[in-house]
């Protein structure tokens, strides 16, 4: 089992209401807390696919990438706002912006 497997998966930022109910799911231990401890609906059916989902990334049957697409089908389906975490690798520069777009 890969409870805290990061390296595979790309983070996600949820946002599930309030200002203080803001999550990064950074592994998949974090994903399965936040599924049957904060989730606010238990009910849908995308729900209850990536509840499925993430036991079958744990015990190595699907990969981390195809979990984390089964998460955000149920946050779509839960209204709540998702983004992908990009993380800029060591020695890597984000390109200069146009002088005319830096005001």
């Amino acid at each position: 089992m890969c409870w805290n497997t990061s390296s595979a998966f790309t983070p996600v930022g949820l946002s599930l209401g309030s200002p203080a109910s803001h999550r990064i799911v950074r592994t998949l231990g974090d994903a399965a807390y936040l599924l049957l401890n904060d989730w606010p609906f238990d009910d849908g059916e995308e729900y209850v696919a990536a509840v499925k989902a993430c036991v079958d990334a744990i015990s190595g049957k699907i990969t981390p990438q195809q979990f984390q697409q089964a998460l955000l089908r149920a946050a779509d389906e839960a209204g709540i706002a998702a983004l992908t975490v990009v993380q800029q690798g060591a020695g890597e520069r984000w390109p200069d912006l146009p002088s005319s777009a830096q005001g």
